[in-house]
């Protein structure tokens, strides 16, 4: 007899208790107990908001909404060619299939074909236009580029009439290019080429390399990653009155969405009215590229004044979004006997796709994160955003910081690797300086620098020396399996760079019963933001967590907002959310202070009571009172990140308003004969601040240390050299990591320390920073290639760290 779901709960599997008992043991609960006891609300750990609709499956997502009457189903066709002019579409040969209502093409678009998040070079449709030659044709731009979009009666057959695109398409097709060494070689790309130098020397980077006592140049390569959220892309669109349009759509801008359909449409602002509730995941592939689907539904909803829903297949995802940028390198390095590292110049170039998007800050970041905890004395970085033939990449978890810093990791790994020394040992000689060298080479004093610290507790609590030699002795009599251990750690800038980007709003509304509801600008993938910002305004109000109830994002709710993006989502919207509960707490007080005596700074908001000169009174009580006399119960809050600059053309400022620290030990086992490696051990140290919920911020670090793992190893992206179609498109062929992936002992901590700066309760971001922990991963892999050759020669290993790229590498190191 199946069991009630209530019942399942209580009755965990023994892996998941033994996960209990293990996150119990990072986290102080009877210290958490004592805070709550005492009216805090945050620095506790709280289940995800949404945590028992989702094990029981009642959480509401896109495709979940109940369809209208009339509802009609939109599909893609595509383009087979990656390359080429396309200059007929034979579109009647589908109008004319049963079940199929309209399909539609660029001329159906009745504002800009245009979904381009910065720069106005993406195309929604591709458009067949005349030429100044008097030709007509469109250019096809990479193979799964939307061409038309067929509306039916049921999905099935708008997906199988939208098959058909081979057959009615006419391209002729030209070679692509799809690297980004080729997009290089012919200087072709989406953006101007970005430049960040600093010389401390005459003679910068080039002169300091020329006089240090040693010398490293080579190149490196780290693929791309698909996002692979759990909930695909889906827009559902709803004609409303008077012409406008109600777009329920998995995004993690709905301002910016908002906009983009009103261009579309040849609307305003005010006439779209974009809302999201919760998203199936996201990690930045929803920020930009949600654009394409709500544009196409909505047009489509628009023409035929019917609702229409457009939930792509997997296969259909992959083949038309973009993803993390693959990145190539060209490094030349001069550095001492000590490992310090002289001067350095890399040139970095991305593969951005076929148009820009979000490539440009993408690429800022990444050259703003390339020194990661590292002093740079001189150092020049070119970053070039490569055009290709492919789908245009966008924002993924790090957005470029990960494959700026990896560069540098790899670089130091090499060094030690020639010096004969622990790589530990000549990281720490580069770490930046309290006081002294603590500038980056952008400009921005690293004021909050706590990595000598933090690397030194999780060197002593992970055994990491003792563990070194105890590898080596294994090693030594062991011809075919090798083992492998690295630390790394990392600094993560925390803001957009971007300065208008760094604001947000909220509303929050006490409802005469004290029961409260917010809505905030942010939007929910299961990051747990929601379940922050509730409990700021529970502390900030001094309720239960209960009375506490978090809305779904809405345009027409607070607007303008920024992207839920750059880990910035629990800093800028509990920031804007404590705000407005102040102002009502606030006038309580000063409600209170008149009936009962006393001064409103005085009055204390606490545990669902409110202490008021000798007298306590139940919140509830508290709000009647004010409704009577007329106290506005509800508030606006409105945040901005203070002390930002930027200078988009020096690449110089101070970008980030903190930093975020963080280091990880891994070990790993290779078979040299299989190239096939485990991961057996996974030590972290995070830097949290002072945590607004310790438990989702360890979950969000185990998270982003599995993902960036799969990121490094097994997540392989391949194109096909001829016909320049991703043939990894499918679950069956493109590998993301799995639970058997995790590693048998996996200690996660937080490190204790709050953030200098005043951020919401002094905490700081963990979306994206743990994404370089498992750095430490590739390069325990790559220390134990390099004792197949007693460490004598240095792994030729490039990311992802495949079994066949492992096996390469070992090659080389043996026969080297």
């Amino acid at each position: 007899m199946n069991k009630p779901v209530d019942a399942l709960l209580l009755q965990p599997n023994e892996a998941f208790a033994d996960y209990q008992k293990n996150t119990a043991a990072r986290i102080d609960e009877g210290a958490e107990a004592i805070a709550v006891a005492a009216g805090a609300r945050v620095g506790i750990s709280r289940p995800h908001e949404s945590a028992q609709l989702h094990v029981a499956g009642e959480a509401t997502y896109i495709d979940d909404i109940r369809e209208h009457a009339g509802t009609l189903h939109c599909a893609l066709g595509l383009s087979p060619v990656a390359h080429g002019r396309l200059t007929a579409m034979a579109l009647d040969t589908i109008r004319a299939l049963p079940g199929v209502v309209a399909v539609l093409s660029a001329a159906d678009i009745p504002g800009p074909n245009d979904c381009g998040s910065i720069v106005h070079d993406d195309p929604i449709l591709c458009p067949i236009e005349t030429h100044d030659d008097g030709s007509s044709w469109g250019e096809i731009r990479y193979l799964g580029q939307p061409v038309f979009a067929v509306i039916a009666e049921t999905r099935d057959i708008a997906r199988r009439a939208a098959a058909k695109a081979k057959d009615v398409l006419t391209i002729s097709a030209e070679p692509p290019v799809l690297t980004p060494q080729q997009a290089h070689a012919k200087g072709q790309y989406v953006l101007p080429p970005m430049h960040l130098v600093r010389a401390t020397n005459e003679g910068g980077a080039q002169g300091a390399i020329a006089k240090a006592p040693r010398r490293l140049k080579g190149t490196f390569d780290v693929g791309g990653q698909e996002q692979f959220y759990l909930e695909g892309q889906i827009s559902y669109a709803i004609p409303t009155e008077g012409g406008g349009m109600h777009v329920y759509c998995s995004t993690q801008h709905p301002s910016e969405m908002q906009h983009l359909v009103a261009h579309a449409l040849k609307l305003h602002a005010h006439d779209v009215h974009v809302e999201c509730r919760r998203m199936g995941g996201g990690f930045g592939g929803k920020e930009s590229q949600s654009a394409l689907f709500a544009c196409v539904a909505s047009v489509a909803a628009a023409k035929l004044k019917r609702p229409v829903k457009l939930r792509l297949d997997r296969d259909d995802d992959f083949l038309i979004t973009g993803r993390r940028h693959c990145f190539w390198y060209e490094y030349e390095v001069g550095y001492d006997d000590a490992g310090r590292v002289l001067g350095a110049e890399v040139t970095m170039v991305s593969r951005a796709g076929h148009s820009a998007d979000l490539s440009g800050p993408v690429m800022t970041r990444a050259l703003c994160h390339f020194d990661n905890a590292y002093w740079l004395p001189d150092v020049a970085m070119h970053g070039y955003s490569g055009k290709t033939n492919t789908q245009s990449n966008t924002a993924f978890r790090g957005f470029g910081g990960p494959q700026g810093a990896i560069a540098i990791e790899n670089i130091l790994d090499t060094i030690a690797r020639t010096l004969g020394r622990d790589p530990i040992d000549v990281r720490r000689a580069n770490f930046y300086g309290k006081d002294t060298n603590n500038v980056t080479p952008y400009g921005q004093v690293v004021g909050d620098n706590i990595i000598h610290e933090l690397t030194a507790e999780l060197e002593a609590s992970s055994d990491y020396r003792a563990r070194r030699d105890a590898i080596a002795q294994f090693n030594a009599t062991s011809p075919v399996l090798k083992r492998g251990l690295a630390l790394a750690p990392l600094k993560f800038g925390i803001s957009f760079n971007v300065k208008h980007f760094n604001q947000a709003g909220a509303l929050v509304h006490v409802y005469s019963d004290g029961s409260i509801l917010v809505n905030h600008g942010g939007t929910e993938m299961g990051q747990g933001l929601n379940t922050k910002v509730a409990q700021v305004v529970a502390h900030e109000l001094g309720v239960g967590f209960d009375s506490v109830r978090v809305s779904a994002t809405d345009t027409q709710k607070v607007a303008n907002t920024s992207a839920t993006a750059a880990s910035t989502g629990a800093d800028l919207n509990g920031k804007a959310a404590q705000d407005a509960a102040r102002q009502i707490r606030e006038r309580l007080a000063a409600c209170m202070a008149a009936h009962h005596g006393g001064r409103p700074e005085d009055v204390r908001f606490a545990n669902d009571k409110v202490e008021v000169n000798g007298k306590s009174l139940p919140f509830s009580a508290v709000v009647a009172q004010g409704y009577l006399d007329r106290v506005q119960l509800w508030s606006d809050g409105f945040y901005a990140t203070p002390g930002l600059s930027w200078d988009r053309e020096k690449m110089f400022g101070r970008p980030f308003y903190y930093f975020a620290y963080g280091a990880a030990v891994s070990e790993v086992v290779v078979d040299t004969l299989t190239g096939e490696w485990k991961l057996l051990r996974a030590d972290i140290l995070h830097d949290a601040g002072r945590s607004l919920n310790p438990a989702v911020d360890i979950g969000q670090i185990e998270g982003a240390f599995i993902q960036g793992m799969g990121w490094l190893t097994t997540e392989e992206l391949v194109w096909h050299p001829q016909s320049g179609k991703l043939t990894t498109h499918a679950p069956s062929t493109y590998k993301i990591p799995t639970a058997n992936d995790c590693p048998p002992v996996f200690n996660v901590k937080l490190f204790d320390g709050p953030n200098v700066e005043d951020s919401i309760h002094r905490s700081k971001a963990v979306g994206e920073p743990p994404l370089l922990l498992p750095f430490s991963v590739f390069f325990a892999i790559r220390d134990a290639i390099s004792s197949a050759g007693e460490h004598r020669v240095d792994p030729p290993l490039t990311a992802p760290a495949t079994s066949e790229a492992i096996l390469r590498a070992i090659t080389a190191v043996q026969e080297g």
